[in-house]
Protein backbone atom coordinates (compact mmCIF):
# COMPACT_ATOMS: atom_id res chain seq x y z
CA UNK A 1 0.00 0.00 0.00
CA UNK A 2 1.51 3.31 -0.83
CA UNK A 3 1.45 6.07 1.77
CA UNK A 4 1.55 9.62 -0.30
CA UNK A 5 2.62 13.05 2.26
CA UNK A 6 1.14 15.83 1.58
CA UNK A 7 1.82 19.22 2.05
CA UNK A 8 -0.91 21.91 3.65
CA UNK A 9 0.61 25.60 3.28
CA UNK A 10 -1.77 28.27 5.76
CA UNK A 11 -0.97 31.82 6.66
CA UNK A 12 -1.12 32.53 10.19
CA UNK A 13 -3.07 35.21 11.09
CA UNK A 14 0.26 36.75 12.89
CA UNK A 15 1.95 36.96 9.75
CA UNK A 16 -0.72 38.37 7.95
CA UNK A 17 -0.92 41.30 10.74
CA UNK A 18 2.98 41.44 10.51
CA UNK A 19 2.90 42.01 7.06
CA UNK A 20 0.40 44.84 7.04
CA UNK A 21 2.91 46.70 9.48
CA UNK A 22 5.91 46.33 7.05
CA UNK A 23 6.87 49.04 3.96
CA UNK A 24 5.85 47.81 0.86
CA UNK A 25 9.13 47.31 -0.50
CA UNK A 26 10.12 44.76 2.10
CA UNK A 27 6.59 43.27 1.64
CA UNK A 28 7.59 42.58 -1.87
CA UNK A 29 11.05 41.18 -0.82
CA UNK A 30 9.40 39.17 1.36
CA UNK A 31 6.82 37.94 -1.17
CA UNK A 32 9.21 36.77 -3.30
CA UNK A 33 11.30 34.94 -0.39
CA UNK A 34 8.31 33.49 0.56
CA UNK A 35 7.55 32.02 -2.99
CA UNK A 36 11.00 30.73 -3.26
CA UNK A 37 10.46 28.74 -0.12
CA UNK A 38 7.02 27.71 -1.36
CA UNK A 39 8.57 26.49 -4.19
CA UNK A 40 11.59 24.58 -2.46
CA UNK A 41 9.14 23.17 -0.37
CA UNK A 42 7.21 21.85 -3.36
CA UNK A 43 9.81 20.54 -5.25
CA UNK A 44 10.77 18.82 -1.90
CA UNK A 45 7.68 16.77 -1.49
CA UNK A 46 7.29 15.95 -5.23
CA UNK A 47 10.96 14.30 -4.91
CA UNK A 48 9.59 12.46 -1.52
CA UNK A 49 6.84 11.38 -3.09
CA UNK A 50 8.75 10.33 -6.45
CA UNK A 51 11.01 8.84 -4.16
CA UNK A 52 8.55 6.86 -1.55
CA UNK A 53 6.88 5.47 -4.97
CA UNK A 54 10.32 4.42 -5.96
CA UNK A 55 11.31 2.61 -2.99
CA UNK A 56 7.49 0.84 -2.64
CA UNK A 57 7.76 -0.65 -6.33
CA UNK A 58 11.20 -2.10 -5.82
CA UNK A 59 10.22 -3.77 -2.31
CA UNK A 60 6.66 -4.83 -3.64
CA UNK A 61 8.78 -6.70 -6.90
CA UNK A 62 11.13 -8.23 -4.30
CA UNK A 63 8.13 -9.20 -2.50
CA UNK A 64 6.47 -10.71 -5.46
CA UNK A 65 9.42 -13.06 -6.45
CA UNK A 66 10.39 -13.62 -3.04
CA UNK A 67 7.25 -15.21 -2.01
CA UNK A 68 6.67 -16.99 -5.08
CA UNK A 69 10.15 -18.59 -4.14
CA UNK A 70 9.28 -19.16 -0.48
CA UNK A 71 5.85 -20.97 -1.78
CA UNK A 72 8.07 -23.18 -4.22
CA UNK A 73 10.00 -24.16 -1.98
CA UNK A 74 6.88 -25.41 0.39
CA UNK A 75 6.58 -28.08 -1.90
CA UNK A 76 7.90 -31.34 -4.14
CA UNK A 77 6.06 -31.03 -7.31
CA UNK A 78 5.07 -34.21 -9.39
CA UNK A 79 4.50 -34.19 -12.89
CA UNK A 80 0.64 -34.04 -13.55
CA UNK A 81 0.00 -32.97 -17.89
CA UNK A 82 2.57 -32.69 -20.07
CA UNK A 83 1.48 -31.52 -23.42
CA UNK A 84 3.59 -29.60 -26.60
CA UNK A 85 2.69 -26.82 -28.16
CA UNK A 86 -0.35 -28.25 -30.07
CA UNK A 87 -1.97 -29.51 -26.87
CA UNK A 88 -0.43 -32.77 -28.05
CA UNK A 89 0.66 -35.33 -24.58
CA UNK A 90 4.17 -35.88 -24.52
CA UNK A 91 4.17 -39.94 -24.19
CA UNK A 92 7.59 -40.22 -22.90
CA UNK A 93 7.12 -38.14 -19.83
CA UNK A 94 2.93 -38.70 -19.33
CA UNK A 95 4.21 -42.39 -19.18
CA UNK A 96 6.02 -42.36 -16.01
CA UNK A 97 4.25 -38.89 -14.95
CA UNK A 98 4.25 -40.04 -11.62
CA UNK A 99 7.56 -40.40 -10.35
CA UNK A 100 8.85 -37.23 -12.66
CA UNK A 101 9.28 -34.91 -9.71
CA UNK A 102 10.69 -31.24 -9.27
CA UNK A 103 12.16 -29.21 -5.96
CA UNK A 104 13.13 -25.73 -5.20
CA UNK A 105 15.59 -24.77 -2.29
CA UNK A 106 17.66 -22.32 -0.69
CA UNK A 107 21.45 -23.69 0.31
CA UNK A 108 24.11 -21.36 1.23
CA UNK A 109 22.05 -18.24 -0.07
CA UNK A 110 20.94 -19.51 -3.84
CA UNK A 111 18.32 -20.68 -5.11
CA UNK A 112 18.34 -24.39 -6.18
CA UNK A 113 16.34 -26.65 -8.66
CA UNK A 114 16.32 -30.92 -8.75
CA UNK A 115 14.45 -32.76 -10.91
CA UNK A 116 14.00 -36.55 -11.86
CA UNK A 117 12.35 -38.89 -13.90
CA UNK A 118 13.03 -41.83 -11.15
CA UNK A 119 16.71 -41.94 -11.92
CA UNK A 120 19.45 -39.29 -12.20
CA UNK A 121 18.66 -36.11 -9.75
CA UNK A 122 19.65 -33.01 -12.17
CA UNK A 123 19.85 -29.76 -10.65
CA UNK A 124 20.65 -26.36 -10.96
CA UNK A 125 21.12 -22.83 -9.57
CA UNK A 126 17.53 -20.74 -11.04
CA UNK A 127 17.14 -17.17 -10.91
CA UNK A 128 13.10 -15.69 -11.13
CA UNK A 129 12.35 -12.44 -12.65
CA UNK A 130 8.65 -11.03 -12.31
CA UNK A 131 7.26 -15.07 -13.56
CA UNK A 132 9.89 -16.04 -15.65
CA UNK A 133 12.50 -18.81 -14.22
CA UNK A 134 16.13 -19.45 -15.61
CA UNK A 135 17.79 -22.30 -15.51
CA UNK A 136 21.29 -22.80 -17.03
CA UNK A 137 24.31 -25.11 -16.37
CA UNK A 138 22.72 -28.15 -14.75
CA UNK A 139 24.45 -30.96 -13.16
CA UNK A 140 23.81 -34.91 -12.91
CA UNK A 141 24.50 -37.58 -11.14
CA UNK A 142 25.59 -40.09 -13.41
CA UNK A 143 23.55 -43.18 -13.49
CA UNK A 144 22.87 -45.37 -16.59
CA UNK A 145 19.02 -45.29 -16.67
CA UNK A 146 18.00 -47.60 -19.80
CA UNK A 147 14.27 -47.23 -21.35
CA UNK A 148 14.73 -43.64 -18.98
CA UNK A 149 17.39 -42.33 -20.76
CA UNK A 150 15.17 -40.74 -23.31
CA UNK A 151 12.95 -39.39 -20.84
CA UNK A 152 15.29 -38.21 -18.49
CA UNK A 153 16.78 -36.43 -21.66
CA UNK A 154 13.70 -34.58 -22.86
CA UNK A 155 13.07 -33.34 -19.49
CA UNK A 156 16.44 -31.98 -18.78
CA UNK A 157 16.43 -29.93 -22.02
CA UNK A 158 12.93 -28.78 -21.28
CA UNK A 159 13.76 -26.75 -18.33
CA UNK A 160 16.65 -25.60 -19.66
CA UNK A 161 16.60 -21.91 -20.34
CA UNK A 162 13.53 -19.56 -19.73
CA UNK A 163 10.08 -20.52 -18.35
CA UNK A 164 7.11 -18.94 -17.26
CA UNK A 165 5.71 -20.11 -14.36
CA UNK A 166 2.22 -19.47 -12.70
CA UNK A 167 1.09 -20.78 -9.43
CA UNK A 168 -2.51 -21.42 -8.47
CA UNK A 169 -3.08 -22.08 -4.73
CA UNK A 170 -5.32 -25.20 -3.64
CA UNK A 171 -5.28 -28.48 -2.22
CA UNK A 172 -3.30 -29.50 -3.72
CA UNK A 173 -1.54 -26.34 -5.14
CA UNK A 174 -0.66 -26.66 -8.96
CA UNK A 175 2.19 -24.93 -10.99
CA UNK A 176 2.11 -24.38 -14.46
CA UNK A 177 5.26 -24.27 -16.21
CA UNK A 178 5.75 -23.33 -19.78
CA UNK A 179 9.12 -23.57 -21.38
CA UNK A 180 10.78 -21.56 -24.35
CA UNK A 181 9.48 -24.67 -26.49
CA UNK A 182 6.03 -23.67 -25.98
CA UNK A 183 5.68 -27.12 -23.53
CA UNK A 184 3.62 -27.14 -21.02
CA UNK A 185 4.10 -28.78 -17.84
CA UNK A 186 1.61 -28.69 -15.01
CA UNK A 187 3.04 -30.14 -11.74
CA UNK A 188 0.67 -30.72 -8.55
CA UNK A 189 2.21 -29.88 -4.59
CA UNK A 190 2.89 -31.73 -1.84
CA UNK A 191 3.79 -30.18 0.96
CA UNK A 192 7.71 -30.72 2.12
CA UNK A 193 8.84 -31.47 5.86
CA UNK A 194 10.37 -28.28 6.62
CA UNK A 195 6.63 -26.29 5.61
CA UNK A 196 4.90 -29.11 7.40
CA UNK A 197 6.65 -29.09 10.65
CA UNK A 198 8.05 -25.33 10.29
CA UNK A 199 11.11 -25.92 11.01
CA UNK A 200 14.88 -25.07 9.83
CA UNK A 201 16.31 -28.44 8.87
CA UNK A 202 19.71 -29.81 9.64
CA UNK A 203 21.87 -30.88 6.63
CA UNK A 204 23.34 -34.61 6.98
CA UNK A 205 25.27 -36.48 4.58
CA UNK A 206 24.46 -40.39 4.76
CA UNK A 207 25.95 -42.88 2.69
CA UNK A 208 23.25 -45.45 2.15
CA UNK A 209 24.18 -49.31 0.83
CA UNK A 210 22.34 -50.81 -2.26
CA UNK A 211 20.98 -53.88 0.21
CA UNK A 212 19.00 -53.97 2.56
CA UNK A 213 18.38 -56.06 5.86
CA UNK A 214 15.83 -57.44 8.37
CA UNK A 215 14.96 -54.88 11.08
CA UNK A 216 16.22 -56.00 14.52
CA UNK A 217 12.88 -54.59 16.64
CA UNK A 218 10.90 -56.47 13.51
CA UNK A 219 12.13 -58.87 11.34
CA UNK A 220 8.99 -58.53 8.97
CA UNK A 221 9.95 -55.35 7.63
CA UNK A 222 13.40 -54.64 6.02
CA UNK A 223 15.91 -52.05 7.08
CA UNK A 224 18.14 -49.14 4.82
CA UNK A 225 21.45 -49.49 6.31
CA UNK A 226 23.13 -46.29 6.84
CA UNK A 227 26.03 -44.38 7.73
CA UNK A 228 27.06 -40.33 8.52
CA UNK A 229 29.79 -39.46 6.08
CA UNK A 230 31.62 -35.46 6.60
CA UNK A 231 32.77 -33.51 3.96
CA UNK A 232 35.24 -30.02 4.67
CA UNK A 233 34.57 -26.69 3.02
CA UNK A 234 36.25 -27.65 0.15
CA UNK A 235 33.95 -30.63 -0.44
CA UNK A 236 36.21 -33.11 0.09
CA UNK A 237 35.25 -36.54 2.41
CA UNK A 238 37.19 -36.51 5.69
CA UNK A 239 35.48 -39.21 7.44
CA UNK A 240 33.04 -41.67 7.65
CA UNK A 241 30.83 -43.58 10.63
CA UNK A 242 29.62 -46.79 11.26
CA UNK A 243 27.04 -48.90 9.62
CA UNK A 244 23.73 -49.28 11.39
CA UNK A 245 19.94 -49.91 9.99
CA UNK A 246 17.54 -47.03 9.44
CA UNK A 247 13.46 -48.06 10.10
CA UNK A 248 12.11 -45.03 8.89
CA UNK A 249 11.81 -43.09 5.74
CA UNK A 250 13.36 -40.43 3.68
CA UNK A 251 10.70 -38.28 2.58
CA UNK A 252 11.65 -38.13 -2.00
CA UNK A 253 14.13 -40.96 -1.57
CA UNK A 254 13.72 -44.19 -3.67
CA UNK A 255 16.00 -46.97 -2.88
CA UNK A 256 16.32 -49.58 -6.03
CA UNK A 257 18.84 -51.72 -4.40
CA UNK A 258 20.83 -51.71 -7.31
CA UNK A 259 23.07 -48.59 -5.96
CA UNK A 260 25.65 -47.25 -3.49
CA UNK A 261 24.78 -43.56 -2.91
CA UNK A 262 25.67 -40.52 -0.86
CA UNK A 263 22.60 -38.60 -0.16
CA UNK A 264 22.31 -34.94 1.51
CA UNK A 265 19.27 -34.69 3.67
CA UNK A 266 17.33 -32.09 5.71
CA UNK A 267 16.68 -33.22 9.17
CA UNK A 268 13.86 -31.61 11.31
CA UNK A 269 13.06 -32.40 14.33
CA UNK A 270 9.33 -33.39 14.80
CA UNK A 271 6.62 -32.07 17.62
CA UNK A 272 6.18 -34.85 19.86
CA UNK A 273 3.63 -33.01 21.91
CA UNK A 274 1.82 -32.91 18.50
CA UNK A 275 -1.23 -35.16 19.10
CA UNK A 276 -1.19 -36.49 15.27
CA UNK A 277 1.94 -37.42 15.73
CA UNK A 278 2.46 -41.14 16.88
CA UNK A 279 4.53 -42.39 19.90
CA UNK A 280 6.68 -45.21 18.21
CA UNK A 281 7.49 -42.34 15.30
CA UNK A 282 10.66 -40.90 14.99
CA UNK A 283 11.60 -37.71 16.77
CA UNK A 284 13.45 -36.66 13.19
CA UNK A 285 11.78 -36.51 9.63
CA UNK A 286 14.45 -36.81 7.05
CA UNK A 287 13.92 -35.20 3.45
CA UNK A 288 16.57 -35.99 0.54
CA UNK A 289 17.78 -32.44 -0.35
CA UNK A 290 19.92 -34.08 -3.33
CA UNK A 291 21.92 -37.45 -4.11
CA UNK A 292 25.56 -36.24 -4.69
CA UNK A 293 26.96 -39.94 -5.27
CA UNK A 294 25.81 -42.74 -6.70
CA UNK A 295 27.79 -46.00 -8.03
CA UNK A 296 26.19 -49.29 -9.82
CA UNK A 297 26.48 -51.67 -6.89
CA UNK A 298 29.27 -54.79 -6.77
Amino acid sequence: MDIKPTLKLALLPSLLAMSLAISACNDASTTNESGVEGATAAREVVSTDAAAEATSAATDNITTEQKMIDNLSQYRWTLATATDGSTQPLTLLMEIKDQVTLTFSQYQGLNNISYSVGCNTMGAVYQLQDHTITIENSMSTKMICDDLNAAENLLNKLLQGDSQLSLADGEPPMLTQVTSDAVTLVWRGKMTAQAKYNSKGETLFWAVNSEVTPCTDNSTKMCLQVKPVTYDEQGLKTSEGKWTQFAGEIDGYQHDGKHDEVLRLQRYKLDTNNTSVEASIEKYAYVLDTVIESAVAK
